[in-house]
């Protein structure tokens, strides 16, 4: 999709990784300890690259602003951290397309918004955090994604421009951000998309209907 592709960047939550088991698992714990029973998994999944604001909504019913929002998201980051990387794993086709990138020279990288202090244990835990060229947290660029400053910043770790790079995301706000940052962006159709998306409207350049179609998608193979 791109002549002179130089690198890749992806969204980290239902992009490179599916980490809804273990946010799921997190919230379910956290459901039991106010006495609660447990949500189906497939009603949790479509919000989980929304964070902690989106599984408080679907778990409690908060909202930001709520007298009890911060002291219930503590919680939930606190038990979410310790079970960072249970289930979690790369996406199917995934490992065989960063090790495609690496023979071909093509650098990779990761931009989320999830904080670091989540992001780093996680992909230590995923033998990860030394493999990608690039990584931007939530809490290391502002402003965050929709806007384009987290790519722009990966680019510059990877040694890239923009414009000879790719980002892969399952949100609007990734989309956006690739779209204003010069990228060629792909929406990654098997993450965590609401039912109330609409993605065609996001205008990006190529659809990844299943994670094993990146390879041929990016690569042509």
């Amino acid at each position: 999709m791109l002549k002179n592709l130089r690198a890749v960047f992806f969204d980290l939550d239902g992009t490179l990784l599916d980490t809804a088991p273990d946010m799921a698992l997190a919230l379910n714990i956290q459901r039991e300890a106010h006495g609660k029973e447990p949500l189906p998994f497939s009603e949790i999944r479509p919000y989980v690259s929304h964070g902690a604001a989106a599984m408080l909504r679907i778990g409690f019913g908060l909202e930001p602003g709520h007298k009890d929002f911060d002291e219930f998201r503590k919680q939930y980051l606190n038990i979410y951290a310790d079970n960072i990387a249970v289930h979690t794993e790369l996406f199917i086709g995934l490992q065989e397309l960063l090790e495609n990138l690496n023979k071909n020279n093509i650098a990779w990288g990761i931009a989320t918004n999830k904080p670091e202090f989540l992001t780093l244990p996680l992909l230590e835990a995923l033998n990860l955090s030394d493999a990608c060229s690039a990584l931007v947290c939530g809490d290391t660029v502002k402003p965050t994604k929709p806007h384009p400053n987290p790519l722009f910043s990966a680019a510059k770790q990877a040694g890239v421009k923009p414009v000879q790079s790719v980002y892969v995301g399952d949100a609007w706000r990734d989309i956006a951000a690739g779209r204003a940052a010069g990228m060629k962006t792909v929406v990654a159709e098997y993450g965590y998309i609401q039912p109330e998306d609409n993605i065609s409207e996001w205008e990006a350049d190529v659809i990844a209907k299943e994670s094993t179609d990146l390879n041929q998608l990016l690569l042509n193979r």
